[in-house]
């Protein structure tokens, strides 16, 4: 039962996603279309945010699709980091949409066109419209998936940037004032260009195998010498495969007294689980200290023991 709630839950995810894209994707080169006859910066801008949209959710859905397929003896970890490329490519070509964004802003601000005020009003109100359905096809999934909830967070910011251009439509109308037009383009790249780099600089973290956002390392090693039997630790590693699925390894100096993989194996595990979010655990139990140690710039509180040596793993 639990494995068909789970197919379940995954197709439905999948047939939400499929039906946001379509509509996103639709919209967006109406809105493309749109700015380019009204001569809207501010539409053809956010069109440019509305294909962050898009590529979140065609990842998301690549991620499922990807995600399906097993390991083999080639990549041993599965496709997981499929995700993380498509990501930083995303952000490294979204980096380039807006500084051209800024760039053209910046021009017409000097020369401000006529812009069909009108035009750009109803294009923005059918966007505004799209991202409500969308929102609403994907909220009620947000909290079972990662990937969803990431396409849910891109969906609600675009909603913001269609409003922004609602009002710079209305301002126009009734001012006459075309270089606000430009100043919510700038608004608009100005609010991309942050979203972006967090996206980058977290897709990089992930490729460099640097430890997981959320995780603190600190934290993290206080709490191992805090456990039964850990006299000391070193050789300590925390990465993550792709957002969500961190693992560790570290070798730990025990209590020789007892026995490890009754004593101290299940609680630590537990710890690592419960408190963060770590689920793929390998573990290298010593009595003294391994050569290894003796290379590391961190290693916790540790006394030397003689004895020998034994590796234990634990995956969830």
């Amino acid at each position: 039962m639990g494995a068909g709630h789970s197919h379940d839950q995954a197709g439905g995810n999948e047939r939400s996603l499929r039906i946001a894209l379509a509509l996103t994707g639709t919209f967006l080169v109406a809105e493309v279309v749109g700015g380019v006859l009204t001569n809207s910066l501010a539409l053809i801008s956010d069109a440019a945010h509305m294909f962050t949209d898009v590529v979140a959710l065609a990842i998301a859905l690549a991620a499922i699709a990807i995600g399906k397929r097993p390991a083999d003896k080639k990549r041993t970890f599965g496709y997981y980091r499929f995700e993380i490329l498509a990501a930083a490519f995303n952000a490294l070509l979204l980096f380039g949409v807006a500084i051209y964004i800024l760039y053209e802003a910046y021009v017409r601000l000097k020369s401000p066109p006529s812009i069909e005020s009108m035009g750009m009003l109803w294009v923005a109100i059918l966007g505004l419209i799209v991202n409500m359905i969308s929102m609403r096809l994907l909220s009620a999934r947000q909290g079972a998936s990662l990937n969803i909830r990431g396409a849910y967070l891109e969906v609600w910011s675009d909603l913001l940037g269609s409003l922004g251009v609602i009002v710079g439509a209305i301002i126009i109308r009734f001012t006459g004032w075309g270089w606000v037009d430009s100043a919510i383009a700038v608004l608009i790249g100005l609010w991309v260009l942050p979203r972006t780099w967090i996206l980058l600089k977290s897709s990089l973290n992930i490729l460099l195998e640097g430890v997981p956002e959320g995780i603190e390392l600190a934290r993290l090693e206080e709490r191992l010498t805090q456990a039964k039997g850990v006299k000391g630790f070193h050789d300590l590693h925390v990465w993550a495969l792709t957002t969500g699925k961190a693992s560790l390894s570290v070798h730990i100096v025990n209590d020789p007294a007892l026995n490890p993989e009754v004593d101290m194996l299940p609680a630590i595990r537990t710890m690592l689980a419960e408190d963060f979010d770590i689920h793929h655990v390998t573990i290298q139990f010593e009595l003294s200290p391994c050569a290894q140690a003796a290379s590391q710039e961190h290693v916790a509180f540790w006394r030397g023991v003689h004895g020998t040596s034994s590796n234990l793993q634990g995956d969830n």
